[in-house]
């Protein structure tokens, strides 16, 4: 069975990836490839969202709760699979709720930073999942480099956090310029 879980990653996968394209697509042309792009959006953000929640669930059915919150590398697999499925849930909202207006003013640049955090999270939780099968790939010694030891540290790394503080700051800002641009 956990062939299946396998196999079932790569479509939620290949579904982010290629709406990350599809927003930067966006972001950089409104003309008719654009609006195609961003009409596409919600199609690939949905589906997404329901495959991973799908191969997620799977994940638990075939390893074994106990085994795999028992190490650090499987509770740390979790956590990212949790975060990425949230996070992209979350993008798929924004999305349809906000529609158009997402694309005006700083909101596009907005849009842009959240789908590059999005694929690193979810290359983060791939990254992990190849190792806990077997499969070691240099993502696991660049996030060593960056203060991640995957094989023990079951915790936020120091230089993580202040990468969130900064990224938070950021997201304000262009936030608050955004709505002032809006109320103007």
């Amino acid at each position: 069975m956990a062939a299946y879980h396998v196999v079932l990653v790569h479509f939620p996968i290949a579904l982010w990836l290629g709406a990350a394209l599809l927003i930067f697509l966006r972001v950089v042309n409104d003309g008719p490839m654009g609006h195609a792009a961003d009409r596409a959006l919600p199609v690939f953000l949905i589906l997404g969202v329901v495959f991973g929640a799908v191969a997620y669930t799977i994940g638990l059915m075939v390893w074994d709760w106990q085994a795999l919150s028992s190490t650090p590398m499987g509770r740390n697999h979790m956590l990212t699979a949790s975060w990425s499925l949230a996070y992209f849930a979350l993008l798929a909202i924004t999305r349809v709720i906000q529609g158009e207006a997402l694309w005006h003013g700083t909101a596009r640049f907005v849009m842009l930073i959240l789908s590059g955090v999005g694929v690193a999270l979810v290359g983060i939780t791939g990254t992990l999942g190849g190792h806990l099968v077997g499969n070691y790939t240099e993502v696991g010694d660049v996030l060593r480099w960056l203060g991640w030891e995957i094989y023990s540290t079951y915790y936020v790394p120091n230089l993580t956090v202040a990468l969130l503080i900064i990224l938070g700051v950021v997201m304000a800002g262009l936030g608050v310029m955004a709505g002032r641009k809006t109320a103007a």
